[in-house]
């Protein structure tokens, strides 16, 4: 079974942000094509770039009709095959680390020289930890070929 072509709307060429997104998303659906994928998850990527209607609304919701189905995809492929896009793991971990390293180390150095103050002082420890994490596991995902060559930009 083969993945259906993304429908292109006419005069999207004044749109930059618009134009950016519909390559990333042609590149993502063509790393797709050269996997072996099981019938059931084309059928999904299809029935989501089925529902893609370029003559339907604004450029805007148009847009935003793209950037939905395209984080469909990923999930679906995220979840049923393990496939991430370059640099998956490494966006999410440095989210991560600032949230639970980079916080809770922040509020520790702030009570703890008894000035608040400081609890941005755990940010940027937060940053390279969560980076290291992300990378390693992005590491990982390309050893084991579970790693499009495509990297997703929001």
């Amino acid at each position: 079974m083969e993945i259906n072509a993304l429908k292109k709307r006419d005069g999207i060429d004044s749109d930059k942000k618009l134009i950016d997104l519909h390559v990333q998303f042609e590149k993502l659906l063509s790393e797709l094509r050269k996997r072996e994928l099981p019938d059931e998850v084309v059928q999904s990527i299809n029935t989501n770039i089925d529902l893609i209607d370029p003559t339907l609304g604004s450029e805007k919701e148009y847009l935003k009709q793209l950037r939905k189905t395209q984080a469909d995809i990923l999930s679906l492929t995220e979840k049923k095959l393990k496939l991430v896009p370059k640099n998956h793991f490494r966006n999410i971990w440095m989210a991560l680390g600032i949230a639970a390293f980079g916080v809770p180390l922040g509020v520790a150095f702030g009570a703890g020289l008894g000035n608040m103050a400081f609890i941005g002082i755990g940010l940027p420890i937060g940053i390279p930890i969560g980076l290291a994490i992300g990378t390693a596991l992005d590491k990982k995902a390309a050893e084991e070929g579970r790693q499009l060559d495509v990297e997703i930009i929001h």
